[in-house]
């Protein structure tokens, strides 16, 4: 039995990663052709060259992967299954004691350890690359990561007042430019304003240090009618030490899209909204797609396991290839059109994320059942 779960492992993951290698080649060359739009480019001294751009690309390999393997695993597995069928290799392997839940147990064991490096590559070695990109970019381009025309807000709430960050962009080294402090009290009143033209997150994450700060002061006195007036006290400094709870973690999560962040520094930055009474429902059903989305590695195995059951007439295995293809893509489509519709309805973001995965479970278990079980 160990020599027929041997050759199954060794084919399927022989298929998976010929398909995984085939579309990343198609990625790479594609994202090169978009880079070297930027090649001969001058920043200072520094010229963008070919190899710059080949680095660049190639640190973008690993995100490519992250979201290739499910689809890899669906394909590679559903192709060396039904090769199995034609073959007459698993009528095979059935007479010498692989039965169904043997069979079952065998693929979901394969998919396991797929869920295990998808979720390697997802949290660590993607984040790490793209950070390694970001640097090389800043370094010979100039570039910086932002977010709209207005930068990046978040809200935090220190002593009963509240406060509103904005920080035009953030470099790859992390540093921070053109931040822009406002502090209100209790009452919504604006009672302090900080420029600074640049900052850098403490090490210690307790608070920012900001370069060049212009500061204002507001305070109210009420006049003989009983009305407000606001009183302007202005200065400048050369440094100074911000002490704020708002983390460079936090700061990458608004900056960038939440489906590149790891699932960890993900989860932080929803309990900081939810901490200052920030929605949080987007970030929350994409944390929890981030949970699940591995998980959808054991779906793809389980979809594939079927095909091993048919009966295919010789050069018919393309079409039914195809169609378990489709029937993949119309998964993560799935995924996709559950992820808006739970934003715009308010659903539960655990419900949302897991509801495709949990529907095409069952649909892959009752085939199999129905072609299995039945006989």
């Amino acid at each position: 039995m160990k020599t027929l779960r041997r050759l199954i492992y060794r084919d399927t993951v022989s298929a998976i990663g010929f398909v995984a290698l085939a579309f990343l080649a198609l990625f790479f060359f594609f994202d090169l052709l978009d880079e070297m739009g930027d090649v001969g480019r001058t920043v200072g001294d520094t010229t963008y060259t070919v190899w710059h751009a080949l680095l660049a690309v190639s640190l973008g390999i690993p995100n490519h992967l992250y979201e290739l393997l499910p689809i890899a695993v669906l394909i590679g597995s559903i192709f060396v299954m039904a090769r199995f069928a034609q073959s007459s290799e698993f009528t095979i392997m059935r007479t010498s004691g692989l039965g169904p839940w043997l069979a079952l147990r065998t693929m979901l064991l394969l998919g396991a350890c797929f869920v295990v490096l998808t979720v390697a590559v997802g949290d660590y070695i993607a984040p790490a690359a793209e950070r390694m990109a970001l640097v090389a970019k800043a370094k010979y381009l100039g570039k910086t990561s932002t977010t709209g025309s207005t930068g990046a807000w978040l809200k935090e709430k220190n002593n009963g007042n509240t406060l509103a960050v904005n920080v035009r962009s953030v470099r790859a080294d992390g540093a921070l430019q053109g931040i822009r402090v406002f502090q209100f009290d209790g009452q919504g009143r604006m009672v302090l304003q900080i420029h600074a033209d640049s900052g850098q997150v403490q090490s210690t994450a307790t608070g920012w240090d900001l370069t060049n700060a212009r500061i204002a002061r507001f305070r109210y006195t009420p006049d003989a009618q009983g009305a407000e007036t606001a009183q302007v006290t202005r200065e400048q400094a050369p440094s100074l030490e911000w002490p704020t709870s708002i983390t460079s973690e936090m700061l990458v999560a608004a900056v960038h899209k939440p489906d590149r962040m790891p699932t960890l520094e993900l989860f932080q930055f929803i309990q900081h909204l939810k901490a200052n009474d920030q929605s949080a429902q987007k970030y929350e059903i994409e944390f929890w797609r981030k949970v699940f989305y591995p998980l959808s590695c054991l779906v793809m195995v389980v979809l594939a396991l079927p095909f091993a059951y048919l009966h295919f007439r010789s050069g018919g295995i393309a079409g039914y290839v195809f169609g378990g293809v489709m029937a993949g893509i119309s998964f993560f489509l799935l995924n996709n059109v559950f992820g808006y519709a739970g934003n715009l309805q308010n659903w539960s973001p655990m419900l949302t994320a897991a509801a495709p995965g949990l529907i095409y479970s069952i649909l892959s278990l009752g085939a199999f059942a129905w072609l299995v079980i039945r006989r």
